[in-house]
């Protein structure tokens, strides 16, 4: 009889990227490499996600024979759209459902596949979190309006969701930080301190920003701030 560990794994496609998915965040790919036309295709075909992995080491173009080191813990993606260009091409929407770890690689395919072994996150006690979240909320919508200001850009209205881990999930998809630390918050096995985290790296973000837009060039800082 398998064990719980065995019947947990699942064996799906993965797409090695250079960037990070959490669930619930959309993800848009252009799809031109023979390889992930047949993965997307037997994907659609049999109504299956793949998985998202942030590149270590190699590059999603890399061919056989190169050196491709992913992540071990990703996100699944379930595609909900598909859009032909031309000559097999497509562009393709796909939505982050769950976060996994990867137990196994399996190459025999032209694209990488992996058993998978699932790694859901736990529902955020309300009581636990409503201040954090009441703070990551202020925070996450200053940010958005800087962003903005920062690239001279019209700011559509900001949509927050009311849960907790799906606002979390939002605030680590619009941070401007490198992927290796998005790789980081993704890998925080808890709950509660992927919210903490997102919050403490919200906090550092918008002090950078504080600082740099009170800075005068060559000069020193007198105006007081605060992120709070």
């Amino acid at each position: 009889m398998p064990n719980r560990d065995e019947c947990a794994m699942t064996r799906i496609p993965l797409f090695p990227l250079n960037t990070v998915l959490y669930p619930g965040m959309p993800l848009t790919l252009h799809i031109f490499e023979e390889r992930y036309k047949q993965m997307v295709g037997r994907c659609v075909a049999d109504r299956q996600p793949f998985g998202v992995v942030m590149l270590q080491e190699g590059s999603a173009e890399a061919r056989p024979g190169q050196v491709v080191v992913p992540c071990r813990i990703g996100c699944s993606a379930v595609i909900t759209q598909v859009q032909p260009v031309g000559m097999g091409r497509m562009n393709i929407l796909a939505i982050g459902s769950e976060r996994f770890r990867t137990i196994a690689y399996d190459d025999s395919h032209a694209y990488l596949s992996a058993d998978i072994d699932p790694m859901p996150y736990a529902p955020v006690d309300s009581t636990q979190s409503s201040s954090l979240v009441v703070r990551l909320r202020g925070l996450v919508e200053r940010y958005a309006q800087m962003l903005s200001q920062a690239e001279n850009a019209t700011q559509d209205t900001l949509s927050l969701p009311d849960d907790p881990l799906e606002l979390g999930f939002l605030a680590a998809t619009l941070l401007k930080s490198p992927m290796e630390e998005k790789q980081a918050l993704l890998e925080i096995p808890d709950s509660l301190t992927f919210l903490e985290q997102v919050l403490a790296r919200y906090r550092r973000e918008m002090l950078l920003y504080s600082i740099s837009a009170r800075m005068p060039e060559g000069g020193e800082l007198h105006t007081p701030f605060s992120i709070n």
